[in-house]
Formats: structure tokens, C-alpha cells, sequence
């Protein structure tokens, strides 16, 4: 099994449990630990694989919080870095239908810097970089890119999921476009929503959007659909990938555990060229990966709703 770096922001969301989207009338919140790349690491070690976090928290109770839930989940923080700056917090909103929204309160996240001994456990393994935060200016994005280089010139695997949140973007979209483009041309897997395809392309219909994106230079594309599916595309190959029927408490990591458990089974093969030439068996992984997806909208909160490999294999 190889190795999944993830890099990138773990803060703390404080969730409106049963409060609507309407976060100015929201009372009571509930603590969780997230942050995209974190959640993936821990959707990967939660299923059997080996997972490291890169990234930075407060020297304060809620990053210590935070490193502990990821110790707990075994996910390897021998890596994590902590800043003198206070935790990153998000405050989270949920609608009937599980869907949510973000306010973001940036703090260590963006201390980020990079580490070049680092470089010597990358050959052969797999990077994932979730860009929620990444791209936002400050050593996080500086250390980001220079992640991404240490990937391609140590031969990793590398995935991209943008997670854009409009909290942090508002109307600068087309910077997020600008500096999403370099990853999108270099990595071999990108996950994207739907909102996210459609804007880092231009196009409205996501079959088009794929064929842009893969022009920039993706390999394999998903598309998370939500109930409908994923949209796997890889060459003129593309196909929806159905998910399965639940009743959604919480959206929050359902993305995050699908490409979690995506790199799983990535991680378990012998050579990363099998599925670079083999659509069948890309299928198979996500189909499976969407139903980790599925699973995790079932409960509140990221981290504690992914599923171990005996729920997933129960489904």
C-alpha cells in the first residue's frame, strides 16, 4: 500500500446543527474537526491506508484539538507544522436538504511553510492537494506550489480537488480560475462539483466542461453529482456513475470521502499506469468511492461520519 500525502488547511467548523442556512439566526454550534485535505487523509486512514497530513494549526487548545482527532484516526501528523497565529475556524450552515455553506475566519492555516526534508519520503507515493485556502495568497499558497513540484519530479500520484467556497472568493472568481489552472495541468486525477467544473472551464454543460479541462491537461476527471452520480471522464471515455439512495444529514466531507477512499484504492495498486489506460476498472473505484460518499452525508460533521472499510463493504 503506498503512501497518501495530503496538503492543505485543517480548522475547526463549528456546525448550526438544525438551524437552516440562515447562519445570522443560527444560537447554538457544534465543534468538529475539518478542512478538506484533512478530511481526506482521515477517509483514507479510516479505511486501512496509510495517510499523512501537511499542514498548519494555532499553538492553542483547538489545534490541539484537531491534531488529536487526526492522531486518533491514525492519519501520521509527524508533519503538521503549528503557528503562533490562532486555529482557522469555519462556521457552517445547514439546509433541510443537508446542503451547507461556509464563513471562514482565516488564521494558521495560511503559516504554512515548506519543509524540503520532506522530499525524501515522496518517490513513488501519491499527493493529494485540496485548495480551499491554498490559493489565497501568503506562505500556505508559496508552500503549495512548491509541494506540487516536489510531486512531479519525485513521480507521485498526484490529485487536485480546487474547493472553491464563495465565502473566501466573492467576486474574484477569475483569479481563482487563474491560479487553480497550473494543478489542473499537472495532476493526474482532479475532483471537481459541479459548480466547479462549470467555473474553472466556462462551459454550463459538464461533458464540455470536462473536454476543456482535460485540453488544460487532467487526466482523469470525476465530477461529484450529489444523489445523481459522479460524471467520470478520462479520454473521450465519460460516464455516470450512479451513487446509491440516503436520506442526507449533513453534505459536509461527502466530496471529501469520496476521493478519500478514491486514492485508497489508488494507493493499494501496483503501478499507477493501471488505471491511466484501464476506464473499466476506474469505474469500479468509483462506484465504490461514491458510496463512501453517500455514507458519510448520513451523520453530522466530517471526520465522524466516514466510513471504516467493513461499513463500506456492508453497503
Amino acid at each position: 500500500m503506498k503512501k497518501v500525502f495530503c496538503v492543505g488547511e485543517l480548522l475547526i467548523d463549528f456546525v448550526a446543527e438544525k438551524q437552516g442556512s440562515d447562519l445570522s439566526k443560527a444560537i447554538t454550534f457544534t465543534k468538529k474537526a475539518g478542512g478538506a485535505p484533512a478530511n481526506v487523509a482521515c477517509a483514507i486512514s479510516k479505511l486501512g491506508g496509510k495517510s499523512f497530513f501537511i499542514g498548519s494549526v494555532g499553538n492553542d487548545p483547538f489545534g490541539a484539538f484537531l491534531l488529536n482527532v487526526l492522531k486518533e484516526q491514525r492519519v501520521d501528523i509527524s508533519m503538521a507544522q503549528t503557528s503562533g497565529i490562532f486555529t482557522t475556524l469555519a462556521f457552517v450552515s445547514l439546509a433541510e436538504d443537508g446542503e451547507r455553506d461556509f464563513v471562514f475566519s482565516r488564521g494558521a492555516d495560511r503559516e504554512l511553510t515548506y519543509d524540503p526534508t520532506l522530499r525524501k519520503n515522496f518517490k513513488g507515493n501519491l499527493m493529494h492537494l485540496g485548495a480551499a485556502t491554498a490559493l489565497l495568497g501568503g506562505n500556505l499558497e508559496k508552500t503549495y506550489g512548491k509541494y506540487l513540484f516536489d510531486a512531479l519530479t519525485k513521480d507521485m500520484f498526484i490529485s487536485f480537488d480546487p474547493n472553491f467556497r464563495q465565502d473566501l472568493w466573492k467576486d474574484n472568481e477569475q483569479q481563482f480560475v487563474k491560479k487553480c489552472m497550473p494543478f489542473v495541468e499537472k495532476s493526474h486525477l482532479c475532483k471537481f462539483s459541479l459548480e466547479e467544473a462549470q467555473i474553472l472551464s466556462g462551459k454550463e454543460d459538464v461533458r464540455e466542461a470536462c473536454e476543456t479541462l482535460h485540453e488544460v491537461g487532467a487526466k482523469i476527471i470525476t465530477v461529484t453529482l450529489g444523489k445523481d452520480g459522479t460524471l467520470l471522464s478520462m479520454g473521450n471515455s465519460k460516464q455516470m456513475v450512479p451513487s446509491i439512495p440516503v436520506k442526507p444529514l449533513d453534505t459536509t466531507g461527502a466530496g471529501d470521502a469520496f476521493i478519500g477512499c478514491l486514492l485508497y484504492q489508488i494507493a493499494g495498486l501496483d503501478h499507477f499506469d493501471h488505471i491511466l489506460d484501464n476506464y473499466d476498472l476506474l469505474l469500479k473505484m468509483v462506484e465504490k468511492a461514491n458510496k463512501a460518499g453517500a455514507i458519510t452525508t448520513t451523520n453530522y460533521g466530517a471526520i465522524v461520519a466516514l466510513p471504516t472499510l467493513s461499513e463500506l463493504e456492508a453497503l
